[in-house]
């Protein structure tokens, strides 16, 4: 397993986080009224600060009225402005050392403003979801934002007792008193800020998944009028998790839950074992399929295999697409060197200056970011082979499993599979702008 790196701040966004300390458990006991939009949180993370002492710190956490922090269990000094917490201990915390810090908070929770819109906490007509990719985590608890920064969760959420809450983890108890109920989930694996995915809503649930197919618990949360449709779009899911599991590994984690909100959304989200899909993208028919497939393949790449920074999202992305590729070429549909060539002749009539390596923060969510990492994967799989390929593809998700890791640990990984050098290649595909040629399959 790849450990946590240590990196710089993150280039897209250094406001965010903090590289001096890292966070290894994070405790969030909240409730929530989701009629005026009300929450109350008393978050305790437990830390180890880095190689240097801390004399203060960071969180990031949006517009909310702070009642107290502690360190160590020590009143701490604290100033919040442009969703930043920014905390002196009373004591200087010594390089090496484990810490706790408790805030307790409260107000209405709202997305954090981005280039992409609202991130993070959304009130819907009846309920709230929280999809954070990639900085809007902070629109509901104090959090080190930044993706390399993984750590376990457990997480209690009250609410009035007409809704179910839907957390990625286990859940461990639901405790009912009066007119309200208390969720408590449990999230061991080591989970970045902007993966912990939450629902809150009024839903039917089915149980996915055949014994034989995956032995992965596969649930489901959908508003009822959706069963019939739901019952069809997600009836292929467990094939596609147990084609996943032959080809990139074990699934990472505990158990599978997918939630289509009673909302339109514009893409679904994946979180940290959950999957959250709008009502636009059930319709009976398997129209979205393919975006079954790629929330799927995410529990391995980008949430078990985490890239360092935003730099290197083409790897979670472009590995996304690939699988989706990879399933309708397994499942009797188009073959990925046939998708492939529908994806390059689309880019060909794109602007040609997206550097996949590095896109920068604008075009880091750009429509050709997904298929030219989906044509880089496939580049490496015709200059592989089959057999070298798929082996490369299992190992970097079992080697690096819980992991961080960059676009410079992918490309090393390659070149220990290839027959002959591939600087070329990844130049081209990674850090070129031009669209190469169509990669086609060896002989």
């Amino acid at each position: 397993m790849s450990g946590q790196q240590k990196t710089a701040p993150d280039p897209y966004f250094p406001g965010n986080g903090d590289s001096r300390y890292r966070v290894h458990r994070y405790e969030l006991e909240l409730d929530y009224r989701p009629a005026p939009n009300r929450l109350a949180g008393a978050a305790r993370l437990s830390a180890i600060a880095g190689r240097a002492a801390l004399t203060e710190f960071q969180l990031n956490l949006g517009d909310f009225r702070i009642g107290r922090v502690r360190v160590d269990g020590r009143a701490a000094h604290y100033t919040h402005r442009g969703g930043k917490l920014r905390v002196r201990p009373a004591k200087a915390l010594p390089a090496g050392s484990a810490f706790t810090v408790d805030v307790h908070y409260a107000g209405n929770p709202r997305p954090v403003n981005s280039p992409w819109g609202g991130l993070g906490w959304e009130e819907l007509t009846d309920g709230a979801l929280v999809a954070s990719q990639p900085v809007g985590a902070p629109s509901w608890y104090p959090c080190n934002d930044r993706p390399a920064d993984k750590a376990a969760y457990q997480i209690s959420i009250t609410t009035p007792s007409a809704y179910q809450v839907v957390i990625g983890g286990r859940l461990l108890t639901r405790t009912t008193k009066a007119s309200t109920t208390t969720w408590l989930y449990e999230q061991p694996a080591p989970t970045p800020s902007y993966l912990v995915g939450l629902s809150v809503g009024k839903y039917q649930t089915a149980f996915l998944g055949d014994p034989g197919l995956s032995g992965v618990p596969q649930t489901g949360h959908f508003p009822a009028h959706l069963l019939a449709e739901f019952s069809r779009d997600f009836a292929r899911q467990p094939q596609m998790m147990a084609l996943f599991e032959e080809l990139f590994g074990p699934y990472p984690f505990a158990e599978y839950v997918v939630v289509v909100a009673d909302e339109e959304l514009d893409v679904p989200v994946e979180a940290q074992g959950l999957s959250l899909f709008g009502v636009n993208h059930v319709d009976g028919a398997r129209g979205a399929e393919r975006l079954v497939a790629h929330e799927l393949a995410h529990q391995w790449f980008g949430n078990s295999v985490t890239i360092a920074d935003w730099r290197h999202i083409w790897l979670n992305e472009g590995l996304a697409k690939y699988a989706e590729w990879l399933w309708s070429e397994r499942s009797g549909g188009r073959a990925a060197q046939e998708l492939a060539a529908v994806a390059h002749r689309l880019l060909a009539t794109q602007p040609q200056d997206l550097k996949l390596a590095d896109p920068g923060r604008k075009l880091m969510f750009d429509d050709r970011l997904y298929e030219r990492g989906g044509l880089a994967v496939h580049a490496v799989r015709c200059a592989l082979g089959d057999d070298a390929f798929f082996r490369m593809l299992r190992e970097w998700a079992t080697v690096h499993r819980h992991g961080v890791v960059s676009t410079q640990t992918f490309t090393a990984h390659v070149e220990r599979y290839a027959r002959g050098p591939v600087d070329e290649l990844f130049q081209a595909w990674l850090y070129g702008t031009r669209l190469p040629e169509l990669p086609t399959a060896v002989a």
